[in-house]
């Protein structure tokens, strides 16, 4: 009998012991919540034996400002010494950019009100032990934390099983000036003063001219080691350009590197939008499933963007090696701030992920 498909798999009868870590109060009254010091973690609880993470729900609050950047959730499987889950709290959740809003994926979702409920659905297997911990990287407040960690025991881990891993990362890109690009691409206007070029035609340069046969200096979303699989990332732009002229953040088509293979991978996109599963420069908030657009910035792009694509139906396998990337803007000529979550599966161990860099370098600009 066929068991693929959530509903279906309803009708098979399972050995599974269901179970749950949570903040409720264990005295009995209604403070349903850990509190969590400035500078201290706070381990959620451990799960002994094999089993299945089923469901993670959460919401905090801190009296400081970029919390969602200043709490950081670590999951370590199986006494590992470094976390296979290592991501500033809000981030995880969709709420990049400190931004929480109402928005519905399969994996991921933040739930009113005004998308303060926390939810991922991912399965995370472990074959002995999982343990969750919460960091308050605050300055001086502290946070109050509700959860659930929903699971299963298992009598063992099935063969092949492997582990779920997410990682954070940020980059204040380097691109193009317009200069730059005047002299590459338009030399017969470059002799040309400022006032006698044409806005147009050179905004058209920044945006769509040169190419990129290499995809060095693409935004790196992913660089892991090992065998397993991608299933997705949370995309956040800061199109910090500042310009009359169209402000289109896209254009950067989306490089995967397989096993080590040189340009072109065997993925390569056509442009932001189109990873991302939509089209034609968008500005409207969507959420479906597997891709969407959580914020869509302001007039002419600016402000602050959130996309979403999950590999749910489509995982991206690797044998031994993986590197995820991404143009930002055609041939990397902006230089807006992005940020990422990867999700993937793999084998254990992994790579230990590099060091978060400090709360002053994690925090978004402009706020």
């Amino acid at each position: 009998m066929r068991e693929n498909g959530a509903l279906r798999r309803l009708i098979i009868q399972s050995d599974a012991k269901r179970g749950r870590l949570s903040s409720y109060d264990v005295t009995g009254g209604n403070n349903d919540y850990v509190v969590i010091e400035a500078g201290k973690s706070h381990e959620l609880g451990c799960i002994d034996g094999a089993g299945l993470i089923t469901h993670i729900w959460m919401t905090m609050d801190a009296a400081e400002k970029h919390f969602l950047r200043k709490l950081v959730l670590k999951v370590f499987w199986d006494d590992e010494p470094h976390p296979s889950v290592e991501v500033p709290i809000g981030d995880f959740f969709g709420a990049g950019h400190c931004r929480t809003s109402n928005f519905v994926s399969l994996p991921i979702q933040m739930s009113p009100e005004n998308g303060r409920g926390f939810n991922c659905w991912f399965p995370m297997p472990f074959a002995r032990r999982a343990r969750f911990e919460v960091e308050n990287q605050c300055q001086a407040a502290s946070s109050r934390l509700y959860y659930y960690i929903d699971y299963e025991l298992w009598p063992h881990l099935p063969e092949q099983v492997i582990y779920f891993h997410a990682q954070w990362r940020r980059s204040l890109c380097r691109g193009k000036s317009e200069e730059d690009v005047v002299r590459e691409l338009l030399p017969e206007d470059y002799a040309l003063t400022r006032a006698y070029r044409s806005p147009e035609l050179v905004n058209r340069a920044f945006l769509f001219g040169g190419k990129n046969i290499t995809g060095k200096g693409n935004y790196i979303i992913l660089d892991a080691k090992g065998s397993g699989h991608f299933v997705g990332t949370l995309l956040y732009i800061h199109n910090l350009r500042e310009t009359e002229q169209l402000n289109w953040y896209g254009e950067g088509d989306d490089m995967i590197f397989i096993d080590g293979e040189e340009w072109p991978p065997s993925l390569h996109g056509t442009g932001t939008e189109d990873y991302f599963n939509m089209a034609w420069c968008p500005t409207q908030q969507d959420c479906a499933p597997y891709h969407g657009l959580i914020l869509s910035g302001g007039p002419n792009w600016s402000g602050k963007i959130t996309l979403y694509r999950f590999h749910i139906e489509d995982p991206v396998y690797f044998s031994r090696s993986i590197r995820v990337t991404i143009e930002h803007g055609h041939n990397n000529h902006r230089w807006d701030d992005i940020s990422s979550v990867a999700f993937w599966y793999q084998t254990e161990p992994h790579v230990p992920f590099p060091p978060l860099p400090p709360v002053l370098k994690r925090l978004p600009l402009g706020d």
